[in-house]
């Protein structure tokens, strides 16, 4: 089984909207932050593995590191 997941961020001053897509896209989960770094940090370190990430809607192959 693919373990990689695609997680799309929305950003704005006080909240981060964010989108979790496993390898078949379908997602799995749907969560809205606070814009805080640990926040956000604490949530990629539980739901991020092997990533890709797509910037506006464009493909950009790749992987983060967190």
């Amino acid at each position: 089984m693919d373990s990689t997941k695609y997680i799309g961020l929305d950003v704005h001053k006080e909240t981060i909207s964010i989108a979790v897509l496993n390898s078949s896209g379908k997602l799995v989960m749907e969560s809205i932050l606070e814009t805080k770094a640990s926040t956000l940090l604490q949530f990629v370190k539980d739901y991020a593995g092997a990533c890709s990430y797509v910037e506006e809607g464009t493909w950009r192959p790749g992987c983060t590191t967190c």
